[in-house]
């Protein structure tokens, strides 16, 4: 098959990039033809406020830049992922008259929600699911901690409800988790369009020892992600098991702090892939802390890859991805008495 590929990067790099990157070297691998259309939100860096927020409900570049590649093109699909605030949903009308199918992957919940996390003020909030126009999020400023921010964000949600755009625009929603799909519908999505796909390993993973004698996180730091719960569970602990941290984000001060004032904390920063897989197939378990509802968060079928035990709480839809086991073997690393099991 024909394919563009759609997706707006992040200024802080996560786990949905690195789903596209995957996925685009996935079906060329199996011989499909795979056109790239990529922006990158540092492109934000100076652009006027009233300039951003037309582009985010409508933007005239995205609608023809896009239009142009599908009629030289000619694909049989459109497959979008992130398309805030840069690609915006007018690039679903460019490909739609061209003659395109349109498929969107959701990997978070920002067509219920402006934040995209269902996450407010440290705990989960459904304040907006199936609202018209969005005001307790705006109210609250959901997005970027910004009134303005905010409303741009709704606008176009409910600007695009009017339209029709999420029922008439596309012909495929996939996402990540049954949770998910019931979130989508429960927001007014057809669930007749709706498909779920988890996340994949995009590669041939080898079982990593297990021994290493510590435990592992790996994600951005910060609220929704609980990082801030899981070092005051570990200073709680009061006692010396094996904490390596991987990743950064707003609560890296908090982190570094951390790290500073336990020996048992170990802050790695930023750490290249192949470093990141080796250190988790060594780990004792992999800990996801989060506090919002995830979708599919990449390292849960990373650590899965490398057979190391995840633990999680059993909130939005990992209890449906993580098995709830007894563990017969303790890991060395809770041998202290620490945890129980």
């Amino acid at each position: 098959m024909d394919i563009v590929v759609a997706h707006d990067f992040y200024q802080l790099r996560g786990g949905e990039d690195q789903c596209v990157e995957d996925e685009v070297k996935m079906l060329r691998s199996h011989g499909h033809n795979v056109t790239e259309y990529f922006v990158h939100n540092d492109a934000l860096s100076g652009m006027a406020p009233l300039t951003l927020a037309a582009k985010t409900i409508w933007s005239r570049q995205t609608f023809n830049d896009l239009g142009a590649i599908v009629r030289d093109r000619r694909p049989q699909v459109v497959h979008f992922h992130n398309t805030l605030p840069l690609i915006s949903p007018s690039a679903y009308y460019a490909a739609k008259s061209e003659g395109a199918a349109v498929v969107q992957t959701l990997h978070n919940y920002r067509l219920l929600c402006p934040n995209g996390l269902f996450f407010r003020q440290g705990a989960v909030c459904e304040d907006c699911l199936g609202k018209q126009l969005p005001w307790p999020a705006i109210a609250n400023k959901c997005y970027r901690e910004s009134h303005a921010a905010t409303a741009v964000v709704a606008a176009m949600l409910s600007v695009h409800r009017a339209l029709g755009t999420w029922r008439d625009a596309l012909d495929m929603y996939i996402t990540l988790s049954e949770f998910g799909r019931r979130k989508l519908i429960a927001g007014g999505l057809p669930a007749g369009k709706i498909l779920v796909k988890p996340n994949f390993l995009a590669r041939d993973a080898q079982p990593g020892s297990g021994r290493g004698g510590y435990v592992i996180y790996v994600g951005r730091l910060s609220s929704e992600k609980g990082i801030d719960v899981l070092l005051e569970a570990w200073r709680a602990l009061g006692c010396a098991v094996p904490l390596k941290i991987i990743g950064d984000g707003p609560l890296a001060g908090r982190v570094k702090q951390a790290s500073k004032e336990q020996p048992a904390i170990e802050w790695l920063g930023q750490v290249d892939m192949e470093n990141v897989y080796e250190l988790i197939g060594n780990a004792e378990a992999l800990v996801v802390s989060s506090r919002c509802y995830e979708n599919f968060p990449r390292v849960i079928v990373e650590a899965f890859g490398k057979g190391t035990p995840v633990i999680a709480p059993d909130l939005g839809p990992m209890g449906e991805i993580i098995e709830n086991v007894a563990i017969r073997r303790r890991p060395q690393a809770m041998q202290s008495g620490c945890f129980s099991a």
